[in-house]
């Protein structure tokens, strides 16, 4: 499970021109304590912007519903009440709960938006310079454990039992907000653009060129070449990776996506992109693969059709589902 999902991963190949009345505008700016990139195709540069602006809005208001490190969230008063009380939350912030739980659930606790509680274990900010104890670390899963989550439906609360739990959605937030935007411009009518989040990314519609766009996917090998352009119009590309947030202890490398299960850093993949339909749920998918590796990972997957994926493992191999489609692809990197 990713401490902090994440990095940015994915390249998005866009042109710049404008073809048919219509015009492309792009900006980027930092929300949800990660880089977001918004893309909108419109009919002119001022409802391009004014639509740009509606987005940022959509996202800063979901980082004040479900941050966990902002003190004043609805999922800190949750993480504060730990082992107190229930507490009762907005319907949005209930049901992506019981969608992450969902995750745990078909996943045996290999996705845990109760990870968070290890966040006090592992440092990935450059302050880490010594391993943490056997002792640290099984102490830290000990608040780990998504059966200790209880809620109620009736009455629309989120409970932990155990004092000193944590829950955070590091490992879907960033999906979750693409899509919720990539939602509302839809029904406003605004045919074309991408919500690119940290590297979780909702398209939909076209370049103005009416050519699909064309997502490419780093080679965590050598960050500035690409190992795959995938096109794609009306869907979802995540990436979950272990290559741009690590810290380096003893002369090995350990990285930021844990196993919930050990509470060790999770080996064999370097990194998983899931293409779909929806970036919550890839975003899951994604995360949840890394930490299952690379067998486990591809029976989690055959339970979504809709979604393919591409892995690459710690050694440099290349593994693909039956169903990814490419555009252009090395085999070797």
């Amino acid at each position: 499970m990713s401490v902090k999902h994440q990095f940015l991963c994915l390249f998005l190949i866009l042109c710049s021109f404008t073809s048919n009345c219509q015009v492309l505008r792009k900006r980027t700016t930092l929300l949800m304590g990660g880089r977001f990139d918004i893309t909108i195709v419109a009919q002119d540069s001022l409802s391009a912007e004014q639509n740009i602006d509606e987005v940022i809005a959509e996202i800063t208001r979901i980082e004040y519903v479900i941050s966990d490190w902002k003190s004043t969230t609805q999922i800190s008063e949750v993480n504060q009440n730990a082992g107190i009380r229930p507490v009762k939350v907005d319907r949005e912030v209930f049901e992506l709960t019981q969608r992450a739980i969902h995750f745990s659930e078909i996943t045996n606790g290999g996705f845990d938006i109760s990870f968070a509680a290890m966040d006090q274990i592992w440092k990935f900010d450059g302050s880490m310079t010594e391993m943490p104890s056997a002792e640290a670390i099984q102490k830290s899963i000990e608040k780990v454990g998504y059966k200790n989550i209880i809620l109620d439906s009736d009455h629309s609360t989120i409970f932990l039992k155990l004092k000193g739990m944590k829950i955070g959605f590091g490992a879907l937030g960033e999906g979750y907000a693409t899509d919720k935007c990539r939602a509302i411009m839809r029904e406003k009518g605004i045919k074309a653009g991408i919500i690119n989040g940290s590297g979780d990314m909702s398209t939909w519609g076209k370049q103005p060129n009416g050519k699909d766009w064309n997502i490419g996917i780093t080679n965590p090998f050598k960050t500035d070449k690409l190992i795959a352009i995938v096109p794609i119009n009306n869907g979802a590309v995540t990436t979950s990776g272990n290559y741009e947030k690590f810290v380096v202890l003893d002369g090995k490398r350990y990285s930021h996506i844990i196993n919930p299960a050990t509470g060790y850093p999770a080996t064999g993949l370097c990194s998983v992109t899931v293409i779909g339909p929806n970036a919550e749920t890839a975003n899951g998918l994604s995360t949840s693969i890394m930490v299952l590796g690379k067998t486990a990972g591809l029976e989690l997957l055959n339970q979504f059709p809709d979604y393919s994926c591409v892995m690459i493992t710690d050694d440099g191999k290349v593994v693909k589902s039956k169903n990814f489609r490419i555009k252009k692809f090395k085999a070797k990197l």
